[in-house]
């Protein structure tokens, strides 16, 4: 509803820049149509730059902390052979119930209710973890407990890090600043369009108007990317991988 909306703003923004562009036609002299193309240049230039700043954050903010997850799992699991023999089959179970647990919280989006619930089982398996390394490192020689630990410190506080990841999310207020000036971006594009005299000028606005709001949406889309039409699943491939070494 808000993009068929943005994109209906674009439409009546272009259509009222064209119509002002048509009024000051005759009346714009050189050096005003120069000095009007910096500024408008200028604002371009701005959305450009809103652009590549909320696309580029809504990208990345979650792939490389998927590696990291995965990453630190995988070493804290295979940090289980420095135990007692008669600790780590218990272990090893939990570590793979955890991970099923971890891909289970995103894979169940956008269940929200569902995916909770699945944090709650992941954050009672590390606890469950954290306990039972610590029974077993009292029956380990001395040099395990400063291997084990720090690699399951990591575990705990990268899993961590990516469940308030998933939480964060470009600012309403720079959300909003982009809509903006697309509108803006919308009213100069009719004003300077104006000038053309190809029959094609309808075409071009509706490109532009829909170019510009799939642009937006994509960004929005991303910013979510459990819930939308776009999906980072494939960042779970670690996670995945790591679930069928331990099998």
């Amino acid at each position: 509803m808000l993009i068929a909306g943005l994109f209906a703003g674009m439409l009546l923004c272009l259509l009222g820049g064209q119509r002002l562009g048509r009024r000051d036609k005759a009346e714009t002299t050189d050096i005003a149509r120069a000095r009007l193309t910096a500024v408008e240049a200028a604002i371009f230039g701005l959305m450009g730059l809103m652009v590549a700043f909320t696309f580029s954050g809504a990208a990345q903010r979650y792939e490389q902390l998927t590696v990291d997850e995965a990453n630190a799992i995988g070493t804290s699991y295979l940090r289980l052979d420095l135990l007692p023999a008669s600790r780590q089959a218990a272990l090893r179970e939990k570590y793979r119930r955890d991970v099923e647990a971890r891909l289970a919280v995103y894979r169940v989006l956008p269940d929200i209710e569902a995916s909770t619930a699945q944090a709650a089982v992941a954050t009672r398996l590390q606890q469950e973890i954290w306990a039972g390394t610590i029974a077993a490192l009292a029956e380990s020689p001395p040099h395990a407990t400063i291997v084990v630990i720090p690699a399951l410190n990591q575990m705990i506080d990268v899993t961590a890090s990516r469940a308030i990841a998933a939480l964060t999310h470009t600012p309403t207020l720079i959300m909003a600043m982009l809509s903006m000036l697309g509108l803006v971006c919308s009213l100069l594009a009719g004003y300077v369009i104006a000038g053309s005299q190809t029959r094609q000028v309808g075409l071009h606005l509706l490109a532009f108007a829909l170019m510009m709001t799939a642009t937006i949406y994509v960004i929005f889309d991303l910013d979510y990317p459990r819930f939308g039409l776009i999906r980072l699943d494939s960042a779970d491939q670690g996670l995945f991988d790591l679930l069928a070494g331990m099998k």
